[in-house]
């Protein structure tokens, strides 16, 4: 299959269906391990915090600052390097960074080595998504872009259901340790063949009016354009910035999905833990009921959420946000009774509903971004956005929930007698942690002490683990407010965004 033909006379190349396929289906891949490997911490974490004997607020870091503060800050200069440079050069150096680090991980002997490690994962995959939503941008026209971000946005569930089932089993079957070798290796093969098979394509190919091709497309003769100025990076920045928090439908966007995040991230930390305290399970039992049940939810609604964006933009710009709006509302009643339900068969059964419809926020998300900005900002607005989204939901998320949980936890090992969880909201922070710690390292009662001891830390750490995650949750609806307050005026806005590029409606 050729990878491209070029029309007569235009210099600019067509690529076929089917190789604009394959550059996406390898960019899935990339993002797939990319959450394998960020997100197995959730499903080996109670393995690494009874082994290590830390709390959940040290999970919680593990899991979401430590990786976030170098993933966060590295975005945006990455961002602008694949404005002017290889994307696909870029995007494979960094599969290659973070997969090393992932495969250290195993090797790590203390939380704080760890955590070194995990900061290492972070540089590697910053150089991932804003070149990936670049090039998905060049290579699919405005009206498919929704859809093809929720395409590469799959990648999200699909590797976190992989990332649970494979880590559940090999940490039950070997270790934790094993688990991070395994998932850290392939990373290498992925970034290989994408080197090896995406063309770089002109910048804004898929746009409706031609636009210059990138310096590898332009022929010796022609001057090589100038370096640029310290000044020139602060406007392109402060373009993009503008458009993000200065436009008030996108800025209600960003607002919409950096809350979802924060709710998936710190929620989804404790999910696989909350099912082996509160029914205990083994790891390969939960790794495959939350793998294979609530990943197949959460993929089905990725997909979905774009190509019903879509199809439902035909009749109004504001379905961008009222899709996300609507479907983060209605999964909010599931999760909740997925954390009240008696059994793990009953909890199952809300598993698969809660992703149907939180996850169509997705493409429609990304999609209203990469639209609202010009080509050559394309990479440094996703790196912007995910600035702001990750410094505060996957940074903050993760570790604000497991300290809540912490709180809870020496909250109801002390108060037993109080189990509701506005009482112990209002009272959890004059509790001490410390005391909770001592009496249960890592949760769990010494080996030494008796069944009520054995008891009392054990129904303290579920109690507190359901409460801390359905908390954690409810912020997801106070980004759907936003999503709401988006969808009024985003179709001046965006019509305003095409009227500044001269594009046709």
């Amino acid at each position: 299959m050729s990878k491209s033909t070029t029309k007569a006379g235009a210099g600019k190349p067509v690529y076929s269906d089917g190789y604009k396929r394959l550059v996406l289906v390898l960019l899935v891949t990339a993002y797939t391990f990319n959450f394998i490997d960020r997100t197995i911490i959730a499903s080996i974490g109670q393995a690494i915090k009874v082994d290590l004997k830390i709390t959940d607020t040290q999970l919680g870091l593990l899991g979401g600052l430590y990786f976030a503060l170098l993933y966060t800050f590295l975005g945006i200069p990455l961002a602008r390097l694949a404005e002017r440079f290889s994307r696909v050069n870029i995007i494979s150096g960094a599969i290659v960074i973070w997969s090393a680090f992932t495969a250290l991980c195993g090797t790590a002997g203390s939380f704080a080595t760890l955590a070194f490690y995990r900061f290492g994962v972070g540089v590697g995959e910053a150089g991932l998504s804003p070149p990936a939503h670049s090039l998905i941008s060049d290579y699919y026209e405005p009206k498919k872009r929704a859809s093809a971000l929720s395409v590469y946005s799959f990648g999200i569930p699909l590797g976190t259901m992989i990332g649970a089932v494979m880590g559940g089993y090999l940490a039950q079957n070997f270790s934790w340790r094993v688990a991070f070798f395994i998932v850290g290796i392939p990373g290498v093969l992925i970034a290989l063949l994408i080197k090896m098979l995406i063309k770089e394509p002109p910048r804004g190919h898929s746009e409706p009016e031609p636009h210059p091709t990138l310096a590898e497309d332009v022929s010796p003769d022609e001057p090589a354009k100038p370096a640029p100025t310290l000044a020139q990076e602060f406007k392109e920045m402060g373009g993009v910035i503008k458009t993000l928090f200065g436009v008030w439908p996108v800025l209600n966007v960003v607002l919409g999905v950096t809350l979802v995040s924060f709710a998936g991230y710190g929620g989804g930390q404790f999910v696989q833990p909350y099912f082996i305290r509160a029914f205990h399970m083994s790891y390969a039992q939960v790794g495959l009921m939350v793998g294979l049940i609530g990943g197949l939810s959460q993929g089905v609604g990725t997909i979905a959420g774009g190509f019903l964006t879509d199809r439902l933009a035909r009749f109004g710009t504001r379905w961008h946000a009222l899709v996300p709006a609507i479907g983060i509302t209605l999964a909010y009643p599931f999760i909740v009774g997925i954390y009240t339900a008696p059994t793990p068969t009953v909890a199952a059964f809300f598993l698969l509903l809660p992703g149907l419809f939180s996850y169509t926020y997705l493409g429609p998300s990304f999609g209203i971004v990469q639209n609202m900005v010009p080509t050559h900002r394309r990479a440094t607005a996703t790196a912007v956005m995910f600035f702001f989204l990750n410094l505060i939901a996957l940074g903050g998320g993760p570790p604000i929930t497991g300290l809540v949980i912490d709180h809870l936890a020496a909250y109801h090992f002390a108060h037993p007698d109080q189990p509701g969880m506005w009482a112990a909201v209002q009272g959890m922070f004059a509790s001490h942690v410390a005391d909770f710690q001592a009496a249960c390292p890592g949760g769990v009662a010494p080996k030494t002490a008796d069944a009520a001891a054995k008891a009392a830390c054990s129904s303290s750490l579920v109690l507190a683990t359901r409460q801390g995650v359905i908390l954690a949750y409810a912020v997801s609806l106070w980004g759907a407010l936003h999503y709401l307050i988006a969808s009024f005026g985003l179709k001046t806005a965006m019509a305003k965004a095409r009227a500044d590029r001269g594009e046709a409606d």
